[in-house]
């Protein structure tokens, strides 16, 4: 059902064979590095941020918007690291999230019926006949923008993008909006002390710092693009996945007997499985233990994260069952809160949105509770932008229902505007820390 239907089952063939002979576009020793980084927050000794849009465009791969994603999620990682006291693992829902699963295969409007727009590796939002047509050869435009983008982020990392103590990087002037603007600003002050403190200890600029370690990942959605980018590497065991570093299945996908768990299976990559309210607390052990069983059977550290996407108002009903379904396995899963999914609303207008206050409380609830069940939260996962959209409400500017339609750009779901995601890891960091 989450899979298009491409009527032309040659041309598929044809599309897949060609992007088959593509080069990778990550690499093993990229991917061990990853799975190795992973593991050590599953232990507490590393925290993983993990951002981006819900769904890319091919037109959103300019230098522009790239450069935006970057530089939101590494400002939040050093406000992190700042607040957590701890190494934080990048990693970029980028580079490769064209695609989207969909409950229904076709979309109906004023008695016309049509496919569903799966994302721009499939298909055009267009609702006309030709742009919903699922074209295979999208695929290969798809690699080419994955492309593009990863190497403008490798040329940005290593080339002094990272210097963020310049003023001109930080866009802090809603600061002043905020209740908690004497503690942002202390903050901010805090984080270019460690800056010049770092500075003046090892005589190295940060804007010299040779590179940032930045990782990219997206949903392991469209089998027929994954399985074309999936390679045997010389003098490494196994199957890699080079589309990206960090694959997922969805909660739409993540049945223990079905198609992407059974891909999935076969990777050397670490992967992660997002889990949802679907799932009974009661039902929780016989639901994860499979999964468990068939993706980690060895236990190999970072190998496998469970991203959980409960909502605020369910979390603390769902959560405590989840980690002891996991430790009665016995083996080891990274934690990470996706508070993004589990919060979205529709507004009056039947705009779809999520609320700062709801997101932010997930996370909070998830923090304490993985405290309580003596275990640890160690990553988020957020649907972000860089750019001042207006598609969530709250935050410091106070954003409401009818401040939406002034800059709301996502073609699926809401996201983190810059301001907002700033706002968040400044907050998070500090309990965190705690």
């Amino acid at each position: 059902m989450h899979q298009p239907v491409y009527p032309d089952q040659t041309a598929l063939e044809e599309a897949a064979a060609e992007l088959a002979e593509f080069p990778p576009l990550v690499t093993s020793w990229e991917i061990e590095r990853l799975k190795q980084q992973l593991g050590e927050a599953a232990e507490g000794k590393r925290f993983l941020l993990q951002g981006g849009d819900c769904a890319e465009q091919f037109k959103g791969c300019t230098s522009d918007q790239i450069t935006a994603k970057l530089k939101i999620l590494l400002q939040m990682s050093l406000v992190m690291v700042q607040g957590t006291r701890l190494p934080i693992i990048r990693v970029g829902r980028l580079g490769g999230q064209y695609a989207k699963p969909r409950s229904s295969p076709t979309e109906t409007r004023d008695g016309v019926e049509l496919p569903s727009y799966f994302g721009d590796i499939v298909n055009r939002p267009e609702f006309d006949e030709q742009s919903r047509r699922p074209d295979p050869w999208r695929m290969l435009r798809g690699y080419e923008r994955s492309s593009l983008t990863m190497n403008f982020i490798r040329a940005l990392v290593g080339g002094g993008f990272a210097d963020l103590h310049h003023p001109e990087y930080w866009d802090l002037g809603w600061v002043e909006h905020s209740p908690h603007a004497s503690e942002y600003q202390s903050m901010v002050n805090q984080l270019g002390d460690a800056v010049r403190f770092m500075e003046t200890i090892t005589g190295i600029s940060v804007g010299n710092l040779s590179r940032v370690e930045f990782y990219t990942s997206h949903e392991a959605l469209l089998l027929e693009y994954e399985a074309a980018l999936t390679r045997m590497v010389p003098r490494r065991d196994g199957w890699y996945n080079l589309s990206t570093h960090f694959p997922w299945i969805g909660m739409r996908t993540a049945a223990a007997d079905g198609a992407h768990v059974e891909f999935m299976r076969g990777l050397r990559n670490p992967i992660a499985i997002k889990i949802g309210p679907g799932i009974e607390p009661r039902n929780l052990k016989s639901a994860v233990t499979p999964l468990i069983d068939t993706l980690h059977p060895d236990d190999e550290p970072g190998r496998l994260t469970f991203i959980h996407r409960y909502g605020a108002e369910k979390v603390a009903e769902h959560l405590p069952a989840l980690i002891e379904a996991v430790r009665s396995t016995g083996r080891k899963v990274l934690f990470v809160c996706d508070p993004m999914h589990g919060n979205t609303r529709s507004t009056s207008a039947g705009i779809k949105t999520r609320r700062f206050d709801d997101i932010l409380m997930e996370l909070e609830q998830s923090i304490e509770i993985h405290r309580n069940c003596d275990s640890h939260l160690g990553g988020v996962h957020f649907e972000l932008t860089g750019e001042n959209v207006t598609e969530c409400t709250g935050g410091a500017r106070g954003l409401t229902d009818d401040d939406l339609r002034e800059g709301y750009r996502s073609l699926v779901d809401p996201r983190l505007n810059y301001e907002q995601s700033l706002e968040m890891a400044m907050l998070i960091a500090r309990r965190i820390g705690d």
